[in-house]
């Protein structure tokens, strides 16, 4: 990948959404992960107002200190990025208080509150970003996005720009590398940070962003019957995920109504 290119061609496109939105900049939280690392600097790299945000919801210590790594390391090398820390634990205690139930009788609680946690975080971008003036902008990647919905809907999903979702995994690492991030953002492994215990992405989906890729470049011009071994397990995994999530990749469905009944 002409990866100087790809910056230089993101990091105008953000520069000339934001002045035909008639906007100050860009906000977006900052997770310690790599693709809020490559995107909060390619968003830093416009030169306009660029705040960062840290929302640690019962966040693990190393997560943190990531986070905080990078953004100070950023802060010191542009004069338009700000960042700041908004404690949510708090606010999802609350919300845990008040929306749980049984485990036994509804087994997807769990999952639930993983996904509250990431619409909380949301919540708090959009009203940081109004405030200021800011567009909220995504950090999602390609499979994420539009391979396996790998993503909370109206949670992370909930963005106003999306710059890298046209990125594979491997090409978001490449673009780290070539913008020079700090180590432990480099070799950050994957993690929506959205559950108690450590889960992975790769512990979740069962696959490794490599293994996705490979089908995803191949979807719609291979079956399952051209698989054998690994990535036939790989293709069943993306094809059920990505069944799954085509009510978060295709727009909001619309019932439209016949003009003759309006009469």
């Amino acid at each position: 990948m002409q990866t100087q290119k790809v910056i230089d061609h993101i990091v105008e496109w953000l520069k000339d959404y934001a002045e035909k939105s008639g906007a100050k900049g860009y906000i977006l939280g900052v997770s310690g992960g790599v693709d809020s690392g490559v995107v909060s600097t390619l968003a830093a790299m416009t030169g306009l107002k660029t705040l960062l945000i840290e929302m640690p919801i019962r966040q693990k210590e190393d997560q943190v200190n990531r986070a905080w790594e990078h953004m100070n390391d950023l802060k010191s090398k542009f004069p338009n990025v700000e960042a700041m820390s908004v404690n949510l634990t708090p606010a999802f205690e609350e919300l845990y208080k008040t929306f749980d139930v049984h485990d036994d009788e509804f087994p997807n609680e769990k999952l639930a509150f993983a996904n509250t946690r990431s619409r909380l975080r949301m919540l708090t971008l959009y009203y940081y970003g109004q405030i200021n003036g800011l567009l909220v902008c995504g950090t999602g990647n390609k499979v994420e996005d539009f391979g396996i919905g790998f993503y909370t809907k109206y949670g992370d999903g909930g963005v106003d720009v999306s710059p890298i979702a046209d990125l594979y995994k491997t090409e978001v690492y490449e673009l780290a590398r070539a913008l020079n991030l700090v180590k432990n953002i480099q070799e950050a492994i994957p993690t929506d940070g959205l559950w108690d215990a450590e889960r992975t992405d790769e512990m979740q989906i069962g696959a490794t962003y490599p293994e996705l890729e490979k089908i995803q470049k191949e979807w719609g011009t291979k079956t399952e019957a051209d698989y054998n071994g690994r990535d036939l397990e790989v293709f069943k995994i993306f094809s059920r995920m990505n069944k799954a999530a085509q009510h978060k990749i295709n727009p909001i469905p619309v019932c439209e109504i016949n003009e003759e009944w309006r009469n």
